[in-house]
């Protein structure tokens, strides 16, 4: 295991009750998000988590914070931000056998919370980043920024799809 963020247990053996709090500053480790946002690698991860041995592992509860960063859906700036997610996850001594396939292990006395993180992570971040909520985005017709020019306009543009109505309207006088 070669993450930053990965606890060592040893000190809790198996005790069930014995417990101590983490907090640790860690770098993010590449690939955690989306192609429009996600967490910037090597940027901070912020961990603060309870770290319990229970009977059939380690129980890890808590949260991480988390910078991200993005392209706007709609005018394709920058979207910055930080996000707290909640943490839970029950990770198994060898040999107990899980109910879950896909449970997690504890390794050599170690937790890897990285798994748990990215889809804590992933989970969370909006599914069309916006740079605002009220994001104007680009104009259709030519791509002006619509936020830095809120006037912009194309009153004599006539959608094609509609042209032949105009020529209708002028019959009609």
């Amino acid at each position: 295991m070669t993450s930053g963020l990965v606890i060592d247990t040893r000190d809790l053996g198996r005790r069930a009750g014995a417990a101590k709090t983490v907090r640790l500053t860690a770098s993010a480790p590449e690939g955690i998000g989306t192609e429009m946002i996600g967490v910037p690698p090597e940027s901070p991860i912020e961990l603060d988590v309870h770290v319990e041995s229970v009977g059939e592992g380690i129980l890890v509860s808590g949260d991480a914070t988390v910078q991200i960063l993005g392209e706007c859906a709609r005018c394709l700036g920058e979207v910055t931000d930080e996000m707290t997610v909640d943490l839970q996850e029950l990770f198994l001594h060898p040999g107990v056998e899980p109910d879950d396939e896909e449970a997690h292990r504890v390794q050599n006395e170690l937790v890897d919370v990285e798994p748990v993180l990215r889809d804590a992570v992933v989970l969370d971040l909006p599914f069309t980043p916006l740079c605002r909520p009220d994001c104007a985005g680009l104009c259709p017709t030519c791509g002006v920024d619509r936020n830095a020019e809120p006037d912009h306009r194309h009153d004599d543009a006539i959608d094609a799809r509609w042209a032949q109505l105009t020529e209708w309207s002028a019959e009609s006088d």
